[in-house]
């Protein structure tokens, strides 16, 4: 029992940024990330803001979708103007029918909609294996050989890793036929309302004692429940039946080929999808209607979100992530927010061109910086500013490391880290804010701490709209929260490192910080 519990937890983790944090009381925790340091002083900078006027800023969020009739979102969500809703036509000649919130490049023209996808990984493989399965090491040439150890190796990988989810997978099950007899051993032990203080004062009289203890913590705590053993159960069946399945087609509903990136004529306009929860709470961390007493409010006052569907369950594709950020930016937004990553990627340099387009109109980039806990300097995470055939960085894009509310341990245990790629942290640990059907939930994870920069630089731009994206980004990085001496323990390793080697900053974003800074840059 106790290996079980131990995977557990590992399982746990591994869901990413969909880990919640119970056993919390939301009022501790709500909006924390817009109070004092190490939050992000956003009310401190509203406060200086009273007296000047903003403007609207538009906001694009590639992402699963977003609720757009979210209660907390009326009235942040953006109109194509240009567009007739509903008459079939494109009346605005961008090449995309009745769009009139954004566009779902995960649709078909019929309404049907990819829910599901296999990792880059998975998809790489299966490429491979139609060349090289049955095939052994003396029948390949030397010209493929090294296409062929990164097939055998990938094979080898995406088998142990299945292998692991079903395992957990099992596990799962198990402790879903086992909750309700273990939580009625401890009502009885313990009283209908026990806490995890009245667990840990149990003495175990046996190992099957010490065993309910074990698990009785997680239960206590809100780590073990229905809900998040439902998420777990439909997390590693999705993992073993479309992530890792090589023979699955994760372009059935939509119809185009992936590779052929002159294929741009796919998707619809459902701009909220299956499976809005990821979108959502990104976008309300952006932008939700402040100070209304709902839920967690936005960072960004004055804002339209226009939302593009590109984010499967499972790994993106190349051609949905360069086509959203191209029709991100034909459509006028200032800031594309990209809470998503992925360990591999086919299409580079497509993706590379269409960032670099988004560099040449001046739209900032703004992306997740990942949840693995490792360096990027070692551990690429795609779309990234150093591609191996970049000459020189982008000027329009930052990557962002999710903080903590803790300072000694301010670098979130999960979030990627990296002295030369992750520019800054931002607070992307237990934030409380929208999800689908008007409710709100706490998540955790760098796709968290990347909106709220996003919200920064939208914020920034609404009231000093003379100033560029370049030089907001700028000033954003340069008036960040210094940390450096800090000692705290790293992501993944819990090992002690000083807080300013983990960003080319080794800073946390300060909003009052950069509103007085734009104030003296508009004042020259």
């Amino acid at each position: 029992m106790k290996k079980r519990i131990i995977t557990l937890s590992l399982a746990l983790f591994s869901l990413g940024v969909m880990n919640f944090i119970y056993g919390q009381k939301v009022e501790e925790i709500k909006n924390w990330y817009n109070g004092p340091t190490p939050g992000m002083n956003t009310e401190k900078a509203y406060s200086t803001l009273k007296k000047q006027k903003s403007t609207t800023v538009i906001v694009a969020v590639i992402d699963s979708g977003i609720d757009i009739e979210h209660k907390d979102l009326q009235g942040k969500i953006w109109t194509n103007e240009d567009e007739i809703p509903n008459n079939g036509i494109d009346d605005d000649n961008n090449g995309y029918i009745d769009d009139v919130h954004g566009w779902n490049f995960l649709g078909s023209p019929n309404g049907e909609n990819q829910n599901y996808a296999r990792l880059e990984k998975t998809r790489i493989c299966a490429d491979l294996h139609a060349k090289f399965n049955g095939k052994s090491e003396s029948d390949i040439s030397s010209a493929d050989r090294s296409d062929y150890t990164k097939y055998k190796q990938l094979l080898k990988d995406i088998e142990e890793e299945r292998n692991q989810n079903l395992q957990a997978l099992e596990q799962y099950k198990q402790l879903e036929q086992m909750l309700p007899a273990l939580k009625a051993k401890l009502v009885e032990r313990l009283g209908e309302n026990f806490t995890e203080e009245d667990v840990q004062k149990m003495k175990p009289e046996s190992q099957q004692d010490m065993q309910l203890k074990q698990i009785g913590v997680y239960i206590a705590s809100g780590q073990l429940t229905e809900e998040n053993i439902k998420e777990a159960l439909d997390h590693f069946r999705a993992s073993a039946d479309y992530q890792l399945n090589m023979e699955y087609n994760d372009r059935q509903f939509i119809g185009d080929n992936p590779d052929d990136f002159n294929d741009t004529r796919y998707g619809n306009n459902d701009v909220e999808g299956p499976d809005a929860l990821h979108g959502t709470h990104v976008g309300g961390i952006i932008g939700a209607v402040r100070h209304n007493e709902l839920g967690g409010d936005g960072v960004a006052e004055n804002i339209k979100l226009m939302s593009i569907r590109a984010v499967p369950d499972g790994d993106e594709q190349d051609k949905d992530v360069a086509m959203a950020i191209r029709y991100a930016v034909d459509n006028g937004a200032s800031v594309i927010n990209m809470s998503f990553g992925k360990a591999y990627s086919k299409h580079q340099k497509e993706v590379y061109e269409a960032m670099a387009y988004a560099d040449s109109k001046g739209v900032l980039l703004i992306h997740a910086a990942g949840n693995d806990g490792v360096n990027l300097d070692d551990n690429p995470n795609f779309p990234t500013n150093e591609y191996s055939f970049q000459t020189k960085p982008l000027d329009m894009y930052v990557c962002v490391g999710a903080s903590t509310r803790d300072k000694k341990h301010l670098a979130a245990d999960f979030s990627n880290f990296s002295s030369r790629q992750v520019n800054v942290f931002a607070p992307g640990y237990e934030i409380y804010n929208t999800i689908p059907q008007s409710d709100y939930k706490i998540l955790q994870g760098t796709s968290m701490a990347a909106p709220m920069v996003t919200g920064v630089a939208a914020l920034l731009k609404s009231y000093f709209p003379s100033l560029s994206m370049k030089e907001i980004k700028d000033i954003m990085l340069a008036s960040a929260k210094q940390y450096k001496g800090t000692m705290i323990p790293s992501p993944g390793t819990g090992e002690s490192v000083d807080f300013g080697k983990l960003s080319t900053t080794g800073a946390v974003i300060d909003v009052a910080a950069a509103v007085k800074m734009c104030q003296a840059k508009v004042k020259k």
